[in-house]
Order: C-alpha cells, then sequence, then structure tokens
C-alpha cells in the first residue's frame, strides 16, 4: 500500500497539522512516512500544503507531481491541484469559498461542509478535524487509534485536554462527508 497525499488551503486552516497528524499515525502503523510542508512567508492567509506519503515500503523521494488524494480548502488550491490527482483518485473539499466546484470524472468527488460543521460545534479550531475525519471515512488509511496517537504526539502535552474535542469533530466529519 503506498498513498501519496496532497493537502492545501490557507495558512491558519490547519493544513500543516493536519498532515502533521496523518503523518504520525502512519508512523504509529509502522508505515514509512513523509510530510512535506510548503508555504509562503505569510503568518496567516498564505496560501500553503502538504505532501503526506504513507507507505508499507521505503518512499524513495518525498517530491510528488500527482497525487492519489488531494484535500482542498481554498480555490486557488483547486485550480493548482484537480488536475494532478491520477486517474481514480479522490478530490475532498470544503465548498466554503469555492466558486468553482471539482469538474473531474475520472475522479471520486468528496465534499465536507467543514467550515459549517465546525461553526455548528462552536469551535472554529476543529475545522481541520472535521475534514481530517471526512478523509478517514473515505479512505480508512490510518485508524482512529493511530490518528488520535498523533494527535497526542502533536499536540504540546499541555493541550491533551483538546483531545476529546478533536475526536468529536473527527467523527464528525466522517459522518457529514458527502461522496458526489
Amino acid at each position: 500500500m503506498k498513498e501519496e497525499i496532497i493537502i492545501a488551503g490557507f495558512g491558519g486552516q490547519g493544513v500543516l497539522s493536519m498532515g502533521k497528524i496523518l503523518a504520525y499515525g502512519g508512523i504509529m502503523q509502522d508505515q514509512e512516512v513523509t510530510w512535506m510542508p510548503s508555504y509562503g512567508p505569510e503568518m496567516r492567509g498564505g496560501t500553503c500544503n502538504v505532501s503526506v506519503i504513507l507507505s508499507d515500503n521505503k518512499i524513495s523521494s518525498p517530491i510528488l507531481s500527482r497525487f492519489d488524494t488531494a484535500i482542498i480548502l481554498n480555490q486557488q488550491s483547486l485550480d493548482k491541484f484537480e488536475s494532478r490527482v491520477k486517474p481514480g483518485g479522490v478530490l475532498i473539499y470544503d465548498p466554503n469559498g469555492i466558486t468553482r466546484h471539482p469538474e473531474r470524472k475520472d475522479i471520486k468527488v468528496c465534499r465536507i461542509a467543514a467550515a459549517d460543521e465546525a461553526a455548528k460545534l462552536g469551535n472554529a479550531k476543529a475545522y481541520n478535524m472535521i475534514v481530517l475525519g471526512a478523509y478517514l471515512k473515505v479512505k480508512p488509511i490510518v485508524t482512529m487509534a493511530n490518528v488520535l496517537e498523533g494527535l497526542r504526539k502533536s499536540l504540546p502535552e499541555r493541550h491533551h485536554g483538546l483531545i476529546p474535542m478533536n475526536e468529536q469533530a473527527i467523527s464528525i466529519g466522517m459522518k457529514a462527508v458527502e461522496i458526489l
């Protein structure tokens, strides 16, 4: 098994954290993992992305030009990465702020209204975990137990009290994702 993922959006949406948690989850499952962030100089609001590779075998290079899965959180990222999803791959997107929806017919397109779900939950910081839940529902490559262990590894210990809320957000994302 080898899964090549791009997660892309604006800084402040938890893109890099989502990738890190997924990568730690893969490590907990004894998978080979790469995590490669890319972002501009802005602190928040600029575009950023992270590529994550999870594999049962050695990974020869962390550089990717095509992806099995693209998780897209803004229009600029949709414009840039939709064409780079491999045929038969998956594109998961949040429609909030999207003006042109995915158009490809040779991939599975899934929608998660994560911004709306985070607002219902009353916690905007749960946004990325809702998106991660959508991914885990569509591609259950990493177990929930290992994702939660990855969350423990990536969060400072003083924030471990937030883990139950994050687990709830992941569950919400798993239930709210729509396969189009």
